[in-house]
């Protein structure tokens, strides 16, 4: 998306580089706009930089190309972080003496504000009266929390979080994405077998590619569900996240979470053994000569049965993943075409791994194959950019919704 932010003139202005960071690294082209106050208290190249576009707050830069309508012309979506209560009154009226006026006026797209300024400021009713009319006109409005402010005060208005900010954004965004008014689980990360209270079985997933599936599954409009065990990533903001342990834990959430789900992306790395006893103390070595044999016993399949419950008049969609050895490409489509027949899910990803590939990388290389065992997409690229492809790709293979 072309995403403007504009921030203006509050202390919170030094949050709004979070703001900005998320969005870029989401994949969106970010254009700042910021007040004249606001640089007083971020600088020029700081955003350049962060955004990866020039800024300017002047409204008479770049004149030959109508930048104070060109901006808001082509934006998808506007987010106002921090708004202090100035350029709260200022949208209210409808102002547009300086660049981020004339960019809203000039936008069709929607628009979110992050409040930020002292409790008093906040309360009054003044203010209180311009946010009733900004969100009667369609404005969303993030915050404020209730935190502290500048020298001591504490109190409501305190700017929101970039991370909720951002979540909102992306959400309002969304409304007319391609999975709007869709549920989409997403499994991610490595479950653990305990052997006692300190040890366990477990495997090298950070939960990366899930996590940006969950994310990019947001983006489009969707209510997420994000099964996460141990993610050694942030879990995105906006989704609905259950944490789990073991590979029952997790059957037993995706179970109760996919009900009315219209997609389950089964991406979490989910141990295919347990020990058939869990020792209640921890297991000690007794002496240098003695061996320690673990009994193994098999783990149910989580993404079999989840396909084998699913009532012929359910048109949920599953899809699985196929994290394979193999020593080249064609081995590894064979492998995932047999996964794929074992499972009977509707699609399956398949990616190579191994002791440097993969595993806690911010890269990875997919294929997704349909049912049928055809190539729906190749994708390569960092985890976030590849998540846009295979839910791109996914989106367009659920059934219309009935009416």
């Amino acid at each position: 998306m072309n995403i403007v932010v504009g921030i203006t003139g509050g202390i919170a202005a030094y949050k709004a580089v979070g703001v900005v960071r998320s969005l870029v690294l989401a994949g969106h082209d970010v254009h700042v706009v910021p007040t004249e106050a606001a640089l007083r208290f971020v600088g020029r190249p700081t955003l350049e930089a962060i955004s990866r576009n020039p800024v300017s707050a002047d409204l008479y830069d770049d004149v030959a190309a109508v930048r104070h309508v060109a901006l808001g012309q082509a934006a998808d979506l506007i987010v106002i972080a921090p708004a202090t209560a100035a350029s709260l009154a200022r949208l209210t009226a409808g102002l547009s003496d300086d660049l981020l006026g004339t960019t809203v006026l000039a936008s069709t797209a929607p628009v979110v504000v992050a409040p930020a300024m002292h409790t008093e400021m906040w309360q009054n009713a003044a203010t209180q009266a311009n946010v009733a009319t900004l969100r009667s006109r369609g404005v969303t409005i993030v915050g404020p929390a209730s935190g502290q402010l500048t020298g001591t005060d504490s109190g409501p208005g305190r700017m929101a979080e970039p991370d909720e900010i951002v979540a909102a954004a992306l959400a309002v965004a969304g409304r007319s994405g391609s999975l709007s008014g869709r549920r989409v689980v997403v499994t991610a990360g490595g479950t653990r077998e305990p052997l006692d209270p300190v040890r366990f079985l477990g495997n090298r997933s950070s939960g990366r590619q899930g996590v940006e599936l969950a994310r990019a599954a947001r983006d489009r409009g969707a209510e997420v569900v994000l099964v996460a065990a141990h993610l050694e990533v942030p879990a995105p903001a906006g989704v609905d996240l259950v944490r789990v342990e073991t590979a029952a834990d997790l059957q037993e959430a995706v179970i109760a979470a996919s009900h009315r789900a219209d997609l389950v992306v089964m991406a979490a790395a989910v141990a295919d053994y347990r020990p058939a006893e869990v020792s209640e103390q921890k297991i000690k070595k007794r002496s240098a000569d003695d061996g320690l044999v673990l009994e193994l016993v098999q783990n149910p399949d989580v993404l079999a049965g989840l396909v084998s419950s699913r009532s012929p008049d359910d048109p949920s969609v599953i899809v699985g993943f196929a994290a394979e050895t193999a020593p080249d490409r064609d081995a590894l489509l064979a492998l995932a075409r047999e996964k794929l027949a074992r499972k009977r899910c509707d699609f399956i990803v398949a990616n190579r791994v191994g002791w440097d590939e993969v595993f806690g990388r911010e890269t990875t290389e997919v294929v997704l194959l349909s049912r049928a065992g055809d190539i729906v997409v190749e994708s390569s690229g960092t985890k976030a950019s590849v998540a846009d492809a295979i839910i791109d790709a996914l989106a367009g293979s659920l059934p219309r919704p009935s009416l």
